[in-house]
C-alpha cells in the first residue's frame, strides 16, 4: 500500500498570504529549474533563510521575499544571506516594482502558479566549509520534514 501525504511547513504566522503564494511560485519555477529547495531553512548566522534551493552540482541559492515595497524597504538583514550561497535573489509579486532592489541582486517575479526569472543573480562562490555546512543543514532539514510529515507522532531531535 503506497503512502501518500501532502507534505507543508506549517505557516509560523510571520508570512503573509501573498508571501506564501510567492514562495509556492518560486519553489515551482526551481524545481522545473531542476533545483530542489526547503522554506524557512536555520543558516548558521542564527537568520532563517525564505528559500534555499541546491543545485545538482552543489551550488547553492538563497530566494528573499519581499510581498511589498514596504517589506524590502523595512528589511536590513538580507545581506547577511549572501554569505550563504553562490547566488542571491530577491523574489517579488509580479505587480511590484522590479526597479526597486538593488542591481547586484537577482530578481525573480511570482505568482502562486509559478515564477519567471527577470534577472540572474552574480555568482559568488561560497567557501567549502560554508558550502558543506549548509549542504548539511538542507539535507538533515528535508529529511526531518519529510519524517514528521509520513510520521508525525514520531519523536523529534
Amino acid at each position: 500500500m503506497a503512502l501518500v501525504k501532502t507534505v507543508t511547513v506549517p505557516n509560523d504566522g510571520r508570512q503573509s498570504e501573498t508571501a506564501q503564494l510567492v514562495v509556492r511560485g518560486v519553489r515551482r519555477l526551481l524545481r522545473a529549474s531542476g533545483l530542489a529547495s526547503v522554506v524557512e531553512l536555520p543558516l548558521v548566522s542564527g537568520r532563517r533563510a525564505d528559500v534555499v534551493a541546491l543545485a545538482p552540482d552543489g551550488s547553492i541559492l538563497i530566494v528573499e521575499v519581499k510581498s511589498s515595497a514596504a517589506d524590502f524597504r523595512s528589511d536590513r538583514k538580507w545581506p547577511e544571506y549572501r554569505l550563504h550561497c553562490d547566488r542571491f535573489y530577491f523574489a517579488f509579486p509580479a505587480n511590484l516594482d522590479a526597479g526597486m532592489f538593488p542591481d547586484d541582486a537577482g530578481l525573480i517575479a511570482a505568482d502562486a502558479y509559478g515564477a519567471e526569472y527577470l534577472r540572474e543573480a552574480p555568482v559568488h562562490r561560497i567557501s567549502g566549509a560554508g558550502r558543506r555546512a549548509l549542504i548539511l543543514r538542507f539535507g538533515l532539514a528535508a529529511a526531518d520534514r519529510l519524517h514528521n510529515a509520513v510520521d508525525p507522532d514520531a519523536l523529534r531531535f
